[in-house]
């Protein structure tokens, strides 16, 4: 594996220390530097490109989601916190994981996983390859096993350990993590706008502020995917 290059920001030294400890029990995982402070850190990722950015969200100065809304390109995010009620502004900012303290030395390496899986898609670019000579994905739920067109398919919304998805003529509700319904999904046809949703390009009415609407159904568009969607529409 080649080497990923990480950042550490945390304002307590100790939660530093312990991050870069875990770190070196992974050969692949280069510690670039361990800053205390949003800035300078800031001053890091100007300089050169982080893989992997470990984040402390409670901080003097700026504040660990503030400072992401400032980045521009940016590298596989890990926040780490002992406040579980940033949970949800974390993941709105498509965080790769968020690791409460105090953590795990397991529990950091799923968190790590995660992002490189981000760079090296594997699993997801196999599936995408099947499904391209296919039009349709099957989907077990209720007992039954449905078969779904991609044609029939308008979207596709995050409902805790369920996907909700919704065709022309049927709602169904499978016990599925989202990112595992998303992955079935080839991405030529399918754009996420937002954390918890996924549309079928080819069934967008039109899209007025943030949000698009297919038929007579709202989706929102979420603050970190806008331009992404709209590159993928032809907007860039």
């Amino acid at each position: 594996m080649n080497q990923v290059s990480c950042l550490i920001v945390d304002d307590e030294p100790i939660a530093r220390d312990i991050i870069k400890t875990y770190c070196g029990h992974l050969d692949y995982l280069n510690v670039v530097a361990s800053c205390g402070n949003a800035l300078e850190a800031k001053a890091v990722l100007q300089k050169q490109k982080i893989d992997i950015l470990f984040l402390d969200i409670n901080m003097p100065i700026m504040d660990g989601i503030s400072f992401v809304k400032t980045l521009k390109d940016q590298p596989q995010i890990i926040f780490t916190t002992a406040y579980k009620e940033f949970a949800v502004d974390a993941f709105d900012l498509a965080a790769c994981d968020y690791l409460l303290k105090p953590f795990s030395f397991d529990r950091f390496i799923i968190a790590v996983d995660k992002a490189l899986e981000k760079f090296e898609p594997k699993a997801n670019v196999q599936a995408n390859e099947v499904s391209a000579s296919e039009d349709f994905i099957f989907i077990k739920t209720d007992g039954k096993i449905y078969k779904i067109r991609y044609d029939e398919l308008l979207y596709a919304e995050a409902q805790g350990n369920y996907t909700k998805i919704i065709t022309t003529g049927n709602l169904l509700l499978p016990k599925m993590p989202f990112s595992n319904f998303e992955e079935l999904l080839p991405k030529a046809l399918f754009l996420r706008t937002h954390r918890s949703f996924i549309i079928n390009k080819s069934k967008i009415g039109h899209i007025e502020g943030n949000r698009i609407f297919i038929n007579n159904n709202e989706i929102p568009i979420g603050s970190n995917y806008k331009d992404q969607l709209l590159k993928d529409l032809g907007f860039s």
